[in-house]
């Protein structure tokens, strides 16, 4: 009796799991097809890790699409599975809000792409590369090599700063001389050290600016340009040079210097007047 009914059932089934099998398997062939047509245009837009982000929301909303076919092809009614989901996704999002917010966040910065994967950031008092830009936050390597989880929403919220945006960087190299040194001679010997500088592009132009009288030096900015990826050959090159050329040149780099005067201790002062013997 029991397998009479069995196979009963699935008599009056058989065509809901044949359609059933139909749309998943071609389902998923479709999702892939329209994924791996639009996997080079997306990797050239966004990037390699923003890319993936963007091809698991189409996976997910493929698969998501599947699963409410395949739902309709047994008699589920839609409106009432899409109210049920409603409601569990109030529930979900109030009971991971913080998670929600980091995915929206992300959304956005993949549709703004403010920064990619290799872009050097300085975050408050982290700086390092971009490793990778995930769903709820973006990982960030530091210089001394440890890794910095920062959630999407905080990088959403709050400024930060892109050191490789551009091709080309400034270099500010900051130089103190003694007071008793000529300006001018100065200048041209900065300006013929940097011109030197294979480094150190010749178009945006150097700058040469006077930044004030200090304690103990006059204070120079001397600013070049150069291929982002040369900042820090560059920063320890023209220091070099600078320092070599004000040697040959005699051009003092003062430091402070200080002084401490030991006075004489104080004698009983001479005093004769009347009454005194």
């Amino acid at each position: 009796m029991n397998v009479t009914l069995i196979s009963a059932a699935v008599s009056s089934w058989a065509p809901q799991i044949l359609r059933s099998c139909v749309i998943i398997l071609m389902g998923i062939v479709v999702v892939r097809i329209i994924i791996g047509v639009l996997h080079a245009a997306l990797k050239e837009k966004f990037g390699d890790h923003s890319s993936q982000l963007v091809e698991k929301g189409l996976r997910w909303s493929g698969h998501g699409l599947i699963l409410v076919m395949v739902m309709n092809q047994f008699g589920f009614k839609l409106g009432a599975f899409l109210g049920a989901a409603g409601v569990l996704g109030v529930a979900v999002g109030f009971a991971s809000r913080t998670s929600l917010s980091n995915v929206i966040s992300g959304l956005f910065l993949v549709a703004e792409q403010p920064f990619k994967v290799g872009d050097i950031l300085q975050v408050g008092d982290h700086t390092g590369e971009v490793l990778e830009i995930g769903a709820l936050a973006m990982n960030l390597r530091k210089f001394d090599n440890n890794v910095v989880r920062i959630p999407n929403e905080s990088l959403l919220k709050n400024s930060f700063v892109n050191m490789t945006r551009f091709p080309i960087r400034r270099v500010d190299l900051q130089i103190g001389v003694a007071y008793k040194e000529d300006l001018e001679e100065v200048r041209k010997a900065l300006e013929e050290t940097v011109m030197q500088e294979p480094l150190c592009l010749r178009e945006p132009a150097p700058l040469f600016v006077h930044k004030g009288f200090g304690k103990s030096s006059i204070d120079i900015q001397i600013s070049v340009w150069a291929e982002k990826n040369n900042y820090i050959a560059i920063r320890n090159a023209l220091y070099q040079r600078i320092k070599d050329r004000f040697d040959h040149d005699g051009i003092e780099i003062p430091f402070p210097h200080l002084s401490i005067y030991a006075g004489e201790a104080t004698k009983p002062f001479p005093f004769s007047g009347p009454g005194v013997s």
